[in-house]
């Protein structure tokens, strides 16, 4: 059975976005000026050297701009030869592969792949994805790189309405740069006293 990994770059006050996106967002690439080759390492060390991808179509869409493209590199190579699991409803149009829609019911076709032989998923990019994989237990770790900035404003890491649920810390790093790299292991629903 396949690990599924939450990997999320964040800041202080919970925020994951990146990108304009539909609303104008004033702080796009926020986290550019931290970006380092032990960041980057850290990052491929976690990912396991040799993992498929799990992606929302927007964070595909991101993504598939830039990463075919790119210089060959221990992540680059690892990346484009990943699977590419995407939730979309217009697979036709997916060029970016090796790939796969994911049909039409997200948590039966995660359950499907994380229940085939295969490297672990990895998840990037998708807060609408994070809620639906925490709220039916797919998630088996999620990895935070925690950023030293406060942003005030943008699309969050857990959506209102995730379910309440507890984690183990399993692991962590601080980096030069002032990222620490947090992981947590899913352990359950929430206990309360």
């Amino acid at each position: 059975m396949r690990k599924l990994k939450i990997f999320e770059h964040i800041s202080l006050d919970g925020v994951i976005q990146h990108t304009a996106d539909d609303d104008n967002f004033p702080y796009v690439d926020w986290n550019a000026p931290y970006r380092t080759p032990a960041g980057r390492d850290a990052l491929f060390a976690a990912c396991g050297g040799s993992f498929d991808v799990l992606l929302g179509r927007r964070a595909y869409d991101i993504l598939s701009g830039f990463w075919p493209k790119a210089p060959s590199s221990p992540m680059a190579d690892a990346l484009n030869a990943a699977t590419k699991y995407i939730a979309t409803h217009r697979p036709e149009s997916l060029e970016w592969g090796p790939f796969e829609g994911l049909g039409p019911d997200l948590v039966e076709g995660v359950r499907r792949i994380k229940s085939q032989d295969g490297p672990d998923l990895v998840l990037w990019g998708s807060s609408t994805l994070t809620s639906t994989l925490l709220e039916h237990g797919l998630a088996d770790e999620v990895l935070l790189f925690v950023y030293p900035v406060l942003l005030g404003t943008g699309k969050r890491f857990f959506a209102e309405g995730t379910p309440a649920r507890s984690f183990e810390l399993i692991s962590s790093k601080a980096l030069p740069s002032g990222i620490v790299i947090n992981t947590y292991k899913a352990a359950g629903p929430l206990k309360t006293a």
